[in-house]
């Protein structure tokens, strides 16, 4: 495949973006410190929840391990309960997107090249959001259903082979089920051939994985090397899949964006390619974290595996919100205040970052009754596993519930006592990812 440079004639600084008053008291409880993000999602609630009861929008330092720290920033604000993160979120024009949605500091290149319309704010955000948009339609999803099941039945096959050739019964969850079935699903609407999806995937989970020095390396030349790389290799193949579509089109969604307008305009392949890294990196990592925190709930709740099995089919719809909400694949999400405005009282300064703790507000005891209760019969069940509404609202929401649907239908019919040990988890506080998880799908 031919790399290309994407960053060629573009500057190599930092998002700079001052955030906040160098004077203004942080809180006494630290949600940015290292040490709390190793904790267990359990063990981080306790202390969610006495901010959500006593001060739900506290300031808070800068996150400790930020990949690069910058002098002008100087922390942010946490949103904790699930009435303020909806507020800010269908807020779009106080609380912006496109300075940013993650809660470190990257590169702006790195940003530019990967983060599309989920970094954008009206009027770019809404021409371009509906380019992609009608490819994620229930109705459209519906189209591509016979191949989402088919996939999960592939998947649930291999995984079986490798539990029955494995000496012990038990194999890893995520290597061989759990990130198999979005990664097909993806790959088969947006059009990238089997061999090549596999690449695509891995690339997106290094580049991902900055906090993670097993994956990128320690060292922060290593890391923003990785990462660079992986850009690289999704924007090179995401070119040479345009130039073919424009060559010989088909139904898939990389001819419906080599073949796109804006205003009159194609676009670019560099415009191309950051959707393509956008999409990759949503249409795969939230549902393979569902899958895999969905299981694990099962085995650790086998009184709400009994009460699925009783009818999968009838059940399956309120199950995979509740599995969702538990989950809650994407932890945080960033906004920039546009201008000096209020949020429940709390003077907001122009240039300030808001971080929303979605693992918080999807436990928040004012929106969700028995929220520390797994219930797969909850409804309604108000999570925002899938965003708090507004203009960002999640685009492949309803093929991430085509996919848990069918792969827990698939893999419950035949695999009914499976169960999972204990996720290893990585660090980080945007995904909840589970980096390997032991799973045995037939009992000794």
């Amino acid at each position: 495949m031919t790399s290309i440079n994407m960053f060629e004639g573009q500057g190599t600084g930092l998002t700079q973006h001052a955030s906040g008053n160098p004077d203004r008291p942080y809180d006494d409880i630290d949600i940015s410190a290292k040490s709390f993000w190793t904790m267990t999602m359990d063990e981080r609630e306790k202390t969610f929840a006495v901010l959500r009861a006593e001060r739900p929008i506290t300031w808070q330092p800068p996150f400790e391990d930020n990949l690069l720290p910058t002098d002008d920033d100087y922390g942010y604000w946490a949103i904790t309960t699930h009435r303020h993160l909806t507020e800010v979120t269908k807020r779009n024009t106080d609380f912006l997107s496109g300075p940013g949605i993650v809660g470190d500091n990257l590169p702006t290149e790195m940003l530019e090249a990967a983060q599309s319309i989920i970094a954008m704010d009206p009027p770019r955000h809404t021409k371009l959001r509906r380019l992609v948009g009608a490819a994620f339609t229930p109705k459209q999803v519906r189209r591509v259903e016979a191949q989402i099941k088919a996939n999960a039945t592939k998947v649930v096959d291999n995984l079986i082979a490798k539990a029955q050739a494995s000496p012990d019964g038990w194999v890893d969850w995520v290597e061989e089920c759990g990130a198999l079935l979005p990664m097909h699903n993806f790959n088969d609407m947006m059009g990238v051939p089997d061999g090549i999806r596999q690449k695509t995937s891995h690339e997106m989970t290094v580049f991902m994985s900055w906090g993670d020095e097993q994956v990128t390396g320690p060292t922060l030349d290593e890391k923003l090397g990785r990462m660079l790389e992986a850009l690289t290799y999704m924007h090179g193949l995401s070119a040479e899949m345009v130039a073919e579509r424009r060559e010989n089109p088909t139904g898939d969604l990389f001819t419906s964006l080599a073949q796109a307008e804006v205003d009159g305009e194609r676009l670019t392949d560099h415009e191309i390619g950051s959707f393509f890294v956008l999409l990759t990196i949503a249409g795969n990592d939230t549902t393979r974290q569902s899958l895999a925190h969905g299981l694990r709930a099962l085995t650790t709740h086998p009184d709400q595996r009994k009460w699925l099995m009783k009818s999968p089919e009838d059940r399956i719809n309120t199950a995979v919100e509740e599995i969702v909400r538990w989950a809650t694949p994407i932890m945080t999400f960033r906004r920039t205040a546009s201008r000096d405005c209020e949020l429940d009282g709390v003077q907001i300064t122009e240039g300030d970052k808001l971080v929303m703790f979605y693992s918080s507000a999807n436990r928040d005891e004012q929106a969700i009754e028995r929220p520390h209760e797994l219930d797969l019969s909850r409804s309604p069940n108000p999570h925002v596993s899938f965003g708090g509404g507004g203009i960002h609202h999640c685009l492949g929401n309803q093929l991430a519930r085509f996919q848990l649907r069918a792969l827990f239908i698939e893999l419950l019919t035949r695999c009914p006592d499976i169960v999972a040990a204990e996720p290893e988890l990585s660090p980080g506080s945007f995904f909840h990812v589970v980096k390997r998880m032991p799973c045995r799908p037939f009992p000794n």
